[in-house]
């Protein structure tokens, strides 16, 4: 697969690491090496092979084929579809980066076969690249053979250079000359420069050029600058619009850059790096500066990917494998644009309203509304009369989750606010509440998870910015995530203090509130909000031995509970009762969980399983899973929940949070789950799953030879799609959604 690039003593520190711990690689979202579970817990494990696993990197690959499919699906509006294509490319970045940067890790670290599906690290390689393959073709024909003609019949029109007239070829060497050529740096490759650095992600022009008067070859690297928007508007009106990609212009115009010298040739090429770097935080002096090292280190990490015209000479490609020390099997060639991950800013061209989603406006959740001529109740009198859920992006996150934290921060009564922070917005009216709430003399507490996988810098930027605002802010505990979405406001009251809770599926994030589907827990149930502050004690403090009476706490105690939880539906339907499962996450693959599910089926246990993307269980298998079904929805938005159901007998248990059923959620981060037990609740709860059971429009269902297909509606049904239903839900409900009593 290519030389590493690392060196001998690198490489031998590694594999001493990996010696010096008995524990077994399990491969998950990390990339493979990072997050491990112990021999004992495997030992627990009585099925391997691939006869009871899916693998998790094909299951990936087949999740982003259903997106895919929804660029393609011609009942989306086209700027959607374009919307739906750069997420392909996006997700197949980040894929690169994350995934195939943690297996190639593997084969360094002598990892043979996975403990769980039997395949090794380079089997592994293999099939992915077969099917990535096949994607980039289908995605790539979707672009050029689909999306980019009826966006010229809708009067968006992509243009080459060559096809451009007198007009927009003034337009574009004006653009050039004034925002682009300023910005460019030729760097040359010979005996007196070496080979550049070539940052992650960038796009860069290979240039072959001929000296006239020597008559010698050269070769030069110019970045495709990516402070620049990638299309550029050549004309502009009203439901027309002519663009051009910035790499056709500076191609067009490369004489500027060598004058004097011949140009045999200019190629498009982009390369991923892998974002897998390892750290050992237990020794970190500082964990912050770590992570800041390592975002610098990831920029020019090993690369995994180069992407490539496919018209480029083949020397020309032998010298870019050679010089990056990587082979063919590194290499995807392409022809026409590069990077298509970039067609994610078309999707916010105005005047193009007729080709986007209706537009939405999240309502106002039902328990928030008043009389017009009465004043608004403050929020914490709204949480009093009992509680209630908010499901985003039907019900407003800025007049719920938002509304909490911001009258928190302004009310005199409030003493103490302490929050989780995983992912929010650059922007973020949150932290900036906070901020002010710490200036007003309120003890803030923030827990500011660093290593949240891409959004590393922006969480430390925030959390320096909340420490100068006098924030105490906390990095969490060596080893593990702060994955948990919490907040808790103590405020004090007649009655003595009184604590309020929010948790949630979903990050503080405003912006992704209104794209990602998840739901949120409004309570000053006593006992929750005690476990809320033990939970912030065992982050913030030393409580390894924390006990929690309703949360479901991970790494310590998630697990087991799910797995009791299971274990009961198994001795239900082993006593001929009704026993059912539904449970509703975004990934599933932990063995264990898996395993016990294996057997709740064969004892009879129903089980309604809704996985937005890996599902590693095989559903509907003769002798191992009859009883078991598995479906996805993919749609115009995120689906980010997680909801657990439990017949439990007659007791119907249902506890919603920020935990997939992983290794990672259960045994690397902190997790927590919450139950909900008002009836009301429960209520609207069960509504939602039977929706997405119910769904014949956005819904896939897996079979048990790892195909996914889709459901339809035949002529004589309904057709239902989820998301639209809860949006209509939320709009026409005229009877409130209950409060809990």
């Amino acid at each position: 697969m290519g030389n590493t690039g690392k060196t001998t003593e690198q490489k031998e520190n590694h594999q001493n690491l990996e010696q010096q711990d008995d524990s077994i690689i399990f491969s998950d979202v990390s990339g493979g090496h990072a997050e491990k579970v112990k021999a004992d817990q495997l030992s627990e494990l009585r099925i391997f092979g691939s006869d009871y696993f899916f693998n998790y990197e094909m299951s990936w690959l087949k999740f982003n084929s259903r997106v895919l499919e929804e660029a393609k699906d011609e009942r989306n509006p086209l700027l959607e579809r374009l919307k739906f294509l750069g997420i392909v490319c996006s997700n197949l970045d980040e894929f690169f980066q994350k995934r195939v940067g943690g297996l190639k890790r593997q084969i360094e670290a002598g990892v043979e076969n996975h403990p769980v599906d039997g395949l090794s690290p380079r089997q592994q390689l293999v099939s992915i690249r077969k099917d990535v393959v096949k994607m980039i073709h289908a995605y790539r024909r979707c672009f050029m053979n689909e999306l980019v003609p009826k966006l010229a019949e809708q009067g968006i029109i992509f243009k080459k250079y060559s096809d451009l007239n007198t007009r927009q070829r003034a337009v574009a060497m004006d653009y050039f000359e004034r925002q682009i050529y300023p910005i460019l740096t030729p760097l040359a490759v010979d005996n007196a420069h070496p080979f550049p650095l070539i940052s992650n992600k960038s796009r860069s022009l290979a240039i072959e050029l001929r000296d006239p008067q020597s008559d010698e070859i050269l070769f030069a690297r110019i970045k495709i600058p990516a402070n620049r928007a990638r299309w550029l508007p050549l004309e502009e009106s009203e439901r027309h619009l002519v663009l051009i990609s910035i790499e056709q212009v500076i191609k067009a115009h490369i004489d500027r850059l060598f004058p004097g010298m011949e140009i045999r040739s200019a190629n498009i090429f982009r390369v991923t790096r892998n974002a897998d770097i390892e750290r050992n935080e237990e020794e970190a002096d500082d964990l912050l500066e770590l992570i800041a090292e390592e975002l610098r280190e990831r920029r020019f990490a090993e690369i995994v990917r180069l992407e490539i015209d496919a018209h480029t000479p083949k020397h020309i490609k032998e010298l870019l494998i050679e010089k990056m020390d990587i082979s063919w099997d590194d290499v995807f060639e392409m022809d026409g644009p590069i990077g298509l991950a970039d067609s994610l800013e078309l999707s916010d061209i105005k005047g193009f309203d007729h080709l986007k989603y209706p537009k939405w406006i999240p309502t106002l959740h039902p328990v928030l509304r008043h009389e017009m001529d009465e004043d608004a109740p403050d929020i914490f009198s709204i949480i009093r009369r009992g509680d209630f859920l908010v499901h985003h992006p039907y019900h407003s996150f800025a007049t719920s989750v938002q509304r909490f934290v911001e009258e928190a921060a302004r009310d005199p009564k409030v003493l103490a606010i302490k929050q989780t922070l995983y992912r929010t917005s650059s922007d973020s009216p949150l932290m900036i509440a906070l901020m002010n709430a710490a200036d007003q003399g309120k003890q803030v507490a923030m827990l500011v998870e660093l290593k949240a996988r891409f959004d590393e810098q922006r969480n430390i930027d925030w959390a320096q910015k909340l420490e100068k605002a006098g924030v105490h802010v906390a990095y969490g505990l060596p080893g593990l995530k702060i994955h948990s979405k919490l907040t808790v406001v103590v405020r004090e009251e007649d009655g003595g203090l009184r604590l309020y809770v929010h948790l949630g599926t979903g990050n503080y994030h405003p912006k992704t509130a209104q794209l990602y589907e998840d739901i949120g827990y409004f309570t000053c149930d006593q006992v929750v909000g005690s476990d809320a502050t033990d939970l912030f004690n065992f982050l913030t403090g030393y409580a390894p031995e924390q006990n929690y009476k309703k949360l479901v706490v991970a790494p310590r105690y998630m697990r087991q509970k799910m797995l009791e939880l299971i274990e009961y539906e198994i001795k239900e339907a082993k006593s001929e009762r009704a026993a059912r499962i539904v449970a509703k996450m975004n990934s599933l693959e932990d063995p264990l969980v898996i395993q016990k599910l294996y057997e709740a089926s064969q004892a009879g246990v129903q089980i309604e399983l809704i996985v937005r993307g890996v599902c590693r269980l095989i559903p509907g298998k003769e002798g191992l899973s009859e009883n078991i079904k598995v479906s996805s929805v993919v749609g115009r938005f995120l689906e980010h929940s997680r909801i657990y159901y439990f017949m439990h007998g007659s007791d119907d248990l249902y506890f919603i949070g920020s935990a997939d059923w992983m290794h990672r959620n259960l045994d690397a981060r902190v997790e927590s789950l919450a139950p909900i037990e008002h009836r009301a609740l429960k209520k609207y709860l069960g509504y939602v799953l039977n929706i997405y059971q119910s769904d014949n429009g956005q819904r896939w269902t897996l079979n048990s030879d790892g195909t996914y297909e889709k459901v339809k509606s035949n002529r004589t049904e309904k057709e239902i799609r989820v998301q639209e239903s809860l949006m209509e839900h939320s709009l026409f409900t005229q009877k409130p959604i209950p409060m809990a009593e």
